[in-house]
């Protein structure tokens, strides 16, 4: 259920937020997805009490002109709001409207008339080739024993099998039982939005894995997490993202250099190597085929720098 709202506005708009906000809670069962949601509308509706002279009413709600609307952009403008956060507030007021207009409390066509700011898409960071190994080498080098074979196991698997790092946490010893002694095998994820998809595993990868659980000293059955910790215990993301860091730093390599990067650079050399599109996009479990073509934009860029650093006209016009 939704948590109760301070906002500025009118008793019926504040009955009405309440519902919408319990739907969310209903509907994403994620409690940093409702906060964010309560904290537009809430940033809206005080936005409204400052621009109307009072707080909003339903009646009020429904008689907001486009204009007003946009007054509001400007003052998220004003403030500094990047066009992402804006573009999640729209679409955050956009659904509260949606909501009223359903239920026969209050309409509005003129939100519907707005456009959302256009986000720039980033790049994603990858490692190159050298840096993606070189980084893979040196994992488990500061740990000994299991310990640093788990952590080269995680790393190998990461940039093996493009997983985000909740989904390579997330596997149990079932994952990976019938992985063949000789080679490799396949993975069943979970990814986002429940998806579950199969990533074929490289017989590197394997053996990474299997030299690992050879060496851990805790055991269980199908159900147990494959990663542990020191103690026992699922290993914390955090862990994973410290030891990454460290090797970072002892590689010299870019701040970029994160677990997530092992997953972008899976995708960028598997489309470097002539990899088909659509097949990264199974691989990586994207629920749209633009998601992954950002990584083409990587490897232009990367072409272009080749090219500005080794082609004469290139080297000419920089002269």
């Amino acid at each position: 259920m939704a948590r109760s709202a301070g906002l500025i506005a009118a008793p019926d708009v504040a009955a009405e937020a309440k519902i919408w906000l319990g739907r969310i809670s209903d509907r994403q069962g994620s409690r940093h997805t409702l906060a964010a949601y309560e904290r537009d509308l809430a940033g809206f509706l005080a936005f409204l009490a400052g621009h109307l002279g009072a707080p909003a009413t339903l009646d009020g709600l429904g008689r907001l002109e486009r204009r007003d609307f946009r007054a509001w952009l400007a003052a998220r403008a004003e403030r500094g709001s990047s066009a992402a956060s804006t573009a999640r507030a729209l679409s955050a007021i956009r659904g509260f409207f949606r909501d009223l207009a359903r239920r026969g409390r209050a309409d509005n066509a003129a939100i519907g008339a707005l456009r959302s700011p256009r986000i720039p898409k980033p790049i994603p960071k990858a490692l190159s080739a050298p840096e993606a190994e070189a980084l893979i080498e040196e994992a488990g080098g500061d740990g000994a024993g299991w310990i640093g074979s788990r952590d080269r196991a995680i790393v190998t698997l990461l940039y093996g099998c493009g997983l985000r790092i909740g989904e390579a946490l997330g596997l149990t010893r079932a994952h990976v039982a019938d992985w063949s002694a000789a080679g490799g095998g396949a993975l069943r994820v979970r990814g986002k939005g429940n998806k579950e998809r199969i990533v074929p595993v490289l017989p590197a990868v394997a053996e990474a894995v299997r030299d690992y659980l050879a060496l851990c000293p805790f055991h269980g059955g199908g159900a147990a997490p494959l990663f542990l910790g020191a103690r026992g215990g699922k290993l914390n993301p955090r862990l994973v993202q410290g030891m990454v860091s460290r090797l970072r730093l002892a590689l010299d390599l870019p701040a970029s250099a994160t677990p997530h990067a092992l997953r972008h650079s899976f995708a960028t050399h598997l489309l470097a190597a002539g990899g088909d599109l659509r097949a990264i996009q199974e691989l990586l479990g994207h629920a749209s085929l633009s998601t992954t073509q950002r990584y083409t934009a990587v490897d232009a860029a990367t072409l272009r720098s080749v090219y500005n650093a080794a082609h004469p006209r290139a080297r000419r016009a920089a002269n």
